[in-house]
Parts: C-alpha cells; sequence; structure tokens
C-alpha cells in the first residue's frame, strides 16, 4: 500500500480525533497518533490483514526541547517530546513511521516524565526499546511489564538524552566534566 492508502485506511478506522496529523513529504514519511490511542491503532497496524505491520524494526524518544533557528524554519513545534515507531510488513513489503506527541512533562509539572500506553504486547522488542527511551529521554510507558533503566545504572539521576539535562560533576568518585 502507499503511504496515502494507509494513511487514509487510519482515519477511515479511526477518524481524526485519534490519526492527529501526517506528512507525506517528509524524507521519512509519517503519521502522528493521538497519545492515549498508540496501542489500538498498533493492533490495527499490526492485525489487519492488508496493512500486516509484523515487525516494530526501531522505537525512539525524540526531544524537542527549545526551538533551534534552523529546524524552526522548516519545521515550526512547541517544545515537547516524541515516541516515533519505525514499521515494517514482511508480508507486504511496506513501511510506516507513526509518531506520538507529548507534553515534556506530565501536567506541565518539572520532573514528572510524560506518558504513553506501551506496545509491547503488540510487538515483543518494543519492551527494549521502551526501557530505552525511558531511560535516556524520560517517557514513561504505561503498562510496561518491566519499565526499569536499560543503559543508565540504577541510581542514575535523570535522563541523560534530554536537551536540558546536566551531567553530573562527579559519580561513584569519577569526574564527569
Amino acid at each position: 500500500m502507499t503511504f496515502d492508502e494507509i494513511y487514509n485506511a487510519l482515519l477511515d478506522r479511526f477518524g481524526a480525533e485519534v490519526i492527529t496529523g501526517a506528512n507525506a513529504e517528509a524524507i521519512d514519511p509519517w503519521i502522528e497518533v493521538a497519545p492515549t490511542s498508540i496501542a489500538d491503532v498498533a493492533y490495527y497496524l499490526k492485525d489487519n490483514e492488508a496493512l500486516s505491520f509484523d515487525a516494530l524494526n526501531d522505537l525512539s524518544g525524540v526531544d524537542y526541547f527549545e526551538p533551534d533557528e534552523k529546524l524552526v524554519k522548516k519545521f515550526p513545534y512547541e517544545p515537547h517530546v516524541e515516541v516515533v515507531y519505525h514499521l515494517y510488513s514482511y508480508k507486504r513489503k511496506h513501511f510506516l513511521n507513526v509518531k506520538v506527541k507529548l507534553p515534556r512533562w506530565k501536567n506541565d509539572t518539572e520532573g514528572q516524565l510524560p506518558e504513553v500506553p506501551s506496545v509491547s504486547h503488540v510487538w515483543a522488542i518494543a519492551d527494549w526499546h521502551e526501557r530505552e527511551a525511558y531511560d535516556l529521554v524520560g517517557i514513561n510507558f504505561i503498562g510496561h511489564p518491566n519499565l526499569v533503566r536499560i543503559l543508565c545504572t540504577d541510581d542514575w539521576v535523570g535522563h541523560p538524552l534530554r536537551k536540558d539535562y546536566e551531567f553530573p560533576l562527579e559519580y561513584h568518585g569519577i569526574r564527569g566534566k
């Protein structure tokens, strides 16, 4: 299926309240999904025979902190974080990028991590990818079976890929900066 066909199938099934945007002109075309609906959309993308997105190739957390002057000219945005799902269908030989936009902080309270439902029950590999996005970017995946750090040590404070993260001057007697 083409990007437009996939987009229209999702719009027909879920409506504009759930399928909140798309960009077919991007280098990697993407469809935006409302955060609370990502698990339902993921099930549909995987189980619908015409779509058959059986592989989650990657899941990334991205922090759009303060608008970057060059980037804003091409892509205007307010500070937020995103979860980007890179999907592929081995059966149908097509791919899709799905985005979920979240506020940088839950309820605009600094330090409270934004939340999105887990898709680890749809694609098993999401278990590891969601743990990485939690650990490094600070996104809480609701319903994840084991949401613990995967790269940083258990006693690490903060999420090092957040743009406003301040690296510690020292960690366990090792100088940082």
